[in-house]
């Protein structure tokens, strides 16, 4: 499992900008971003190269934050794919909280990035069926 970032955002221009600037300056590697929009704020999910020093950083910049675990599961770069993935989860009764992508370079695998019901239920179902998680090392995040 890995750790996820959510920060709670008013919706006005500037405001992923402004976080994600502050991030650059410190050397804080993006390697992963989702936005849910609701009518008042947004969260912006992220999976970040240090999340300590990105928590410490937005905290003093006055953010609400929450920290998640998530999985971030390899799924066969071919059609069916995901659609394989999603079934056995389904079959297992694990249900998805949210889902996105993220962008990696590997010729044979794509990343989905998971925040599901039962997290351990859904790596045994990942090993039982040849599948895994992909680490936080992998990722390059601390």
């Amino acid at each position: 499992m890995l750790k996820q970032l959510s920060v709670f955002l008013q919706n006005k221009a500037g405001r992923i900008a402004s976080i994600t600037n502050t991030l650059s300056e410190a050397g804080i590697d993006l390697r992963a971003l989702s936005i849910a929009d609701t009518t008042d704020f947004g969260i912006l999910r992220m999976l970040v190269s240090d999340i300590s020093a990105a928590k410490e950083i937005l905290s003093k910049e006055n953010c609400i934050i929450s920290v998640n675990e998530v999985a971030v599961v390899a799924v066969p770069d071919e059609p069916g794919g995901l659609a394989r993935i999603l079934s056995l989860m389904a079959q297992e009764h694990i249900d998805i909280e949210y889902m996105y992508s993220l962008i990696e370079r590997s010729a044979k695998e794509a990343y989905m990035v998971f925040r599901v019901s039962d997290e351990p239920k859904l790596l045994e179902m990942l090993e039982k069926n040849g599948l895994h998680s992909v680490s936080a090392q992998t990722l390059g995040m601390k």
